[in-house]
C-alpha cells in the first residue's frame, strides 16, 4: 500500500462523523447500506454525509454501486485489509504475534 493511500485513509477516518459511517459499513458487510439509512442511522444530514461519503470514497475506504434509485455503500474490505497490514506489517520485530494473523480476518475472505 502506497504511503500516500495511507496517509488519505488515516486522514479520512480521523473524523467522528466519517468514523461512524465506517464503522456502520463495516458492520453492515458486502451488503452495504443505502445512503439513506447510514444518514437515519447516524443522525446526519444528507448533504454532511455525501460529504463525508465523498472523503472516505476518496481515500479508496468505501465503494458504491448503484441499486436502482439508491446508491449503496460498502466498506473496502480490501483496503481496510491492507490499512491495517501496513500499519502492522513489522510488528513484533517480524515475530508471530496477534496482529500476523491479519489474513485470517473476516473469515480469511479478502
Amino acid at each position: 500500500m502506497e504511503s500516500n493511500l495511507v496517509v488519505r485513509a488515516l486522514g479520512a477516518l480521523a473524523h467522528e462523523s466519517r468514523l461512524a459511517i465506517f464503522r456502520t459499513l463495516v458492520v453492515a458487510g458486502p451488503d452495504g447500506m443505502a445512503a439513506g439509512e447510514i444518514a437515519q442511522r447516524l443522525g446526519l444530514a444528507p448533504s454532511s454525509l455525501s460529504f463525508h461519503l465523498k472523503d472516505l470514497s476518496h481515500a479508496e475506504l468505501v465503494k458504491s454501486r448503484q441499486e436502482g434509485r439508491f446508491v449503496i455503500y460498502t466498506a473496502n474490505f480490501d483496503a481496510m485489509t491492507d490499512l491495517v497490514g501496513y500499519l502492522t506489517e513489522n510488528c513484533c520485530a517480524g515475530a508471530a504475534c496477534a496482529a500476523s494473523d491479519l489474513p485470517n480476518a473476516c473469515g480469511g475472505k479478502r
